[in-house]
């Protein structure tokens, strides 16, 4: 075990769990034997599971956990509980060096502020920031902040440009990180003044660790001209959503409409490769796990009503972000 990664899952949290996390987990050795999960949560409903797959269960350990985490609970409601829970044990496991890494489909709410009370602040971030994966047309762009805080100064923006680059380079070793701010338009004049003040100072900036490609229009998100995406976590969650329901709508309309009348359905089989490939492009679980930045240890937050699949792409995150060094690399783009 000395030579694989040690990931700490929280089981409890999210649909279908515990059942999807042990399955996303059997999904994920099938494509590499690399990781090791360390598995908190009821440990009658976990050994059942494991017990099915004989094949996992010599890279797994279960610990019992009394108590875990609803998912419609109120994040100072689990901050309250005690030490007990299935989310609580995974995140200290880092601390306790059990561990490397925390992955949960949990109560996002609660994730943030256990995170942040156990693991603590990287010194000099006021902020963490919830960064996730999103789509562009020749890659994957980083887009932080999506939701972890509404507000934002300009030393925020400034943080999380830092900590994107740095996240962007732990996954994506081999590309360079290019920071856009989002904004409401192109020009020096358009925009608030945190988000003005934080792009004169990125301009100005003599840091190597990123190029800085100054702000982006939300249309122009997935162009891939940039690859790391700043914004305060009120816009970033609206523009999240807004992109997630327009993938949505646009999948179901053509698959409702392609299987509408016999020209249609001739049609579908000249594009189905295209269709498919554009499909799997899309396909939310391809991108699934926002990553906790800011914190001295890496959480990643699945979504909680993914699937197995999702949640195996979530594992195959939390291996490149500890191969990576992320905290290491958000450090030294910091200047600590």
């Amino acid at each position: 075990m000395n030579d694989k990664i040690i990931i700490a899952v929280d089981a409890m949290g999210g649909e279908n769990s515990p059942k999807k996390i042990v399955d996303g987990i059997e999904l994920s050795l099938k494509e590499s034997n690399e990781n090791f999960f360390k598995i908190y949560g009821n440990k009658d409903k976990l050994n059942f599971l494991v017990n099915e797959k004989p094949e996992i269960k010599n890279y797994c350990e279960i610990i019992h956990c009394v108590n875990q985490i609803k998912d419609e609970e109120s994040p100072l409601s689990a901050a309250k509980k005690n030490k007990s829970t299935s989310m609580w044990q995974s995140i200290e496991s880092q601390n306790k060096g059990k561990s490397q890494i925390t992955l949960s489909a949990g109560n996002t709410g609660a994730l943030l502020i256990l995170s942040r009370l156990i693991l603590s602040m990287i010194n000099g971030i006021e902020k963490p920031a919830l960064a996730g994966l999103w789509p562009n047309k020749i890659g994957t762009n980083v887009v932080l902040d999506l939701g972890a805080n509404i507000g934002c100064n300009d030393k925020d923006l400034i943080d999380f440009s830092s900590m994107g680059a740095a996240l962007y380079k732990s996954l994506y070793p081999e590309d360079n990180p290019k920071i856009a701010l989002l904004n409401v338009g192109l020009e020096e004049i358009k925009g608030h003044e945190e988000i003005k003040k934080a792009y004169q100072q990125l301009k100005e900036s003599t840091k190597k660790n990123f190029d800085f490609h100054g702000y982006i229009e939300g249309n122009h998100i997935m162009d891939g001209n940039v690859n790391v995406i700043v914004t305060d976590g009120f816009t970033g969650n609206i523009a999240l959503k807004t992109a997630e329901g327009t993938a949505n709508f646009i999948t179901k309309y053509l698959k409702e409409n392609l299987n509408k009348g016999l020209l249609n359905k001739i049609s579908l089989l000249f594009s189905y490769n295209v269709l498919k490939k554009f499909k799997e492009q899309l396909d939310p679980r391809k991108y699934n796990g926002a990553i906790l930045l800011g914190l001295n240890g890496p959480v990643v937050k699945s979504h909680g009503s993914t699937d197995s699949r999702g949640l195996a792409n979530s594992i195959k995150m939390c291996n490149k972000i500890v191969k990576g060094r992320l905290i290491e690399k958000i450090k030294k783009y910091l200047g600590n």
